[in-house]
């Protein structure tokens, strides 16, 4: 249980403040975060199968900074997509957790977004709905960090499998920011 909390706490961290975009908006923002999605992806799967090459125990101490190593270039793609549709005072922690994490803890993150026809209705989140959803993120990514220990054993192979990961889930959160972004987005402030 200690291993998740302290995963939680890391995604927490990961989110609470979005980085500097290293681009600024541009007039054909789909293609250029096209362009940055290829460039993320690459760079998340050389930094995962290159930290994914130490065999056995020696392994499976990189694995938490492999999984940091691929969030902060996730996090730095995702606050650029922001910023190539011209829309970086909209990525707050709700949106970058939403961004992150959807497509492997759909469930947690329930109660942060909803989409509605062609908008994506964000709910403000309080700091105890983001440490819930932090929590819950970090418990379903310590069972992934668990099965990644098994692809320490075999080297080159798991290097690669891991690279791979990398690369599709790094599209992924790509995926997802250009669905938050290129299309309206609604803070929904009860009043």
């Amino acid at each position: 249980m200690k291993a998740e909390t302290g995963m939680g706490e890391r995604v927490l961290a990961l989110v609470t403040q979005p980085p500097e975009p290293g681009c600024v908006p541009s007039a054909r923002p789909a293609d250029a975060a096209a362009r940055a999605i290829e460039a993320a992806a690459t760079k998340a799967a050389l930094a995962a199968g290159t930290l994914a090459l130490p065999p056995g125990p020696l392994g499976w101490a990189t694995i938490a900074p492999e999984m940091l190593a691929v969030w902060h270039i996730q996090r730095q793609l995702v606050a650029d997509i922001a910023a190539l549709y011209g829309r970086s005072a909209e990525l707050g922690p709700a949106q970058m957790m939403w961004c992150l994490f959807r497509h492997t803890a759909a469930q947690a993150l329930r109660d942060l977004s909803v989409r509605v026809g062609e908008r994506v209705i964000v709910r403000p989140a309080a700091q105890a709905l983001l440490q819930r959803a932090a929590a819950a993120v970090g418990l379903h990514l310590g069972q992934q960090a668990a099965s990644r220990m098994l692809s320490r054993w075999v080297p080159v192979v798991g290097a690669a499998g891991v690279g791979a990961y990398a690369w599709w889930d790094t599209r992924q959160v790509g995926r997802a920011a250009l669905q938050l972004f290129e299309r309206e987005q609604v803070i929904d402030n009860p009043v």
